[in-house]
């Protein structure tokens, strides 16, 4: 019989409002004793179902939500929700221009803790709830019986697999094993992945829409790409005519691997130079100097990793934001980015505004921008909005 969770009175709303998330202070009790990852029964305290997920009892997240229908969780559920996500994310997302594509985005494709990512031939997964990991053998099967692939590598080497009571696992979870660096395209322009050893699944595929965007901006300008990781942003400035990018990072092998993306893509020497700094330290130098870009793109790691590094999170884009804006040509371009979920659009848009005065300069907002189409936001789920940006123009 399978184990239930039962809620306090009047905490079923956001699960009625299909919300993923139980949190431990909503739960009354729990009948029997799921393992964990387990798939439980949710009911509210008047024995209402609301659904079914699965059991993670070292998290606060106690449950996140399989189906909030009553229905079975096992091999054909997987197989149908990753038939679904191929199905959205099919032309214009996936085609030949674009070989490096977000298969599966967690909650937004209502597998939560399930990432999946396509490097050409080749599936990166991330599995980073009990639930996940209690499922992942029928997830696998589930993704190389749906998609043509070679081969699936497991890149579950994150923080927050010790708040789900879990460790790191690293390796072949089926087929053949891929090559240290994997060839993609995006929008015509090469990059080699390090699968095993770069961020996340070792490429950044959330910001592709921003890329083309600055590629489409760039001709003729100087161009400042802080925290640059493996040429991303300046692969693309010098691929649509930028006369000169630095490209700014305080990560020697990055860089390493960015030098390697840029020769991919045939841009001669004297059009780029690879800087391996502090980005705030050398911003001030910049200044100091008075050195000027007609382009600058800050895209830094997260500032903000919980609600209470909010305030010290806001001064650190706030700095950066107004020394960029001091070091920026009249009718220059600054792409600002925070990837941090806790800073919300507006207090980021606030920050960016705080900053322009105190850089004593006028800043236009051209554009609002955000990740890659490939990972969507359910309306039920706003959280999976990680992303935030702006295109902004010196007057």
């Amino acid at each position: 019989m399978i184990k239930q969770v039962i809620l306090k009175q009047g905490r079923e709303k956001s699960v009625i409002r299909r919300h993923p998330w139980i949190f431990t202070g909503a739960i009354q009790k729990v009948v029997g004793s799921p393992e964990q990852g387990e798939t439980v029964e949710l009911l509210s305290a008047g024995g209402q179902f609301l659904g079914r997920g699965a059991w993670s009892p070292q998290s606060q997240m106690a449950v996140r939500m399989w189906s909030f229908m009553e229905e079975q969780i096992d091999l054909d559920f997987f197989k149908r929700k990753i038939r679904e996500a191929i199905v959205l994310r099919n032309p214009p997302v996936i085609s030949d221009e674009t070989t490096g594509v977000r298969l599966i985005h967690s909650e937004s494709d209502g597998l939560p803790g399930v990432t999946v990512d396509r490097y050409g031939e080749y599936l990166i997964c991330q599995f980073s709830t009990a639930g996940a990991g209690y499922w992942k053998k029928s997830i696998v099967d589930a993704l190389h019986n749906n998609i043509s692939c070679k081969g699936i590598f497991e890149r579950s080497d994150l923080s927050v697999l010790k708040k789900e009571g879990m460790g790191e696992s690293i390796g072949m979870l089926w087929g053949e094993d891929p090559p240290e660096v994997i060839e993609i395209v995006e929008d015509g322009r090469k990059f080699g992945v390090n699968i095993r050893a770069g961020h996340k699944t070792g490429f950044y595929l959330d910001q592709r829409e921003n890329r083309s965007l600055v590629n489409s901006c760039s001709k003729d300008r100087e161009v400042l790409d802080c925290f640059s990781y493996t040429g991303g942003f300046g692969v693309a400035a010098l691929a649509g005519g930028a006369r000169h990018v630095t490209l700014l990072d305080s990560s020697g092998p990055s860089l390493s691997q960015a030098h390697s993306n840029i020769q991919l893509n045939n841009i001669p020497e004297d059009r780029y130079t690879l800087l391996e700094a502090d980005v705030f330290q050398t911003l001030r130098k910049f200044r100091a100097e008075n050195r000027r870009f007609d382009l600058i793109i800050l895209d830094p790691p997260k500032f903000v990793e919980s609600r209470n590094q909010i305030d010290k999170g806001a001064r650190a884009y706030k700095d950066i934001n107004m020394i960029a804006m001091q070091i920026l040509n009249p009718g220059g371009l600054l792409f600002t980015f925070s990837c941090s979920g806790h800073m919300e659009d507006l207090l980021f848009q606030k920050i960016v505004a705080d900053a322009a005065l105190d850089a004593l300069r006028e800043m236009k907002i051209l554009r609002w921008l955000s990740q890659a189409p490939d990972h969507p936001v359910i309306t039920s789920f706003p959280e999976g909005k990680y992303l935030k940006g702006l295109m902004a123009i010196a007057t």
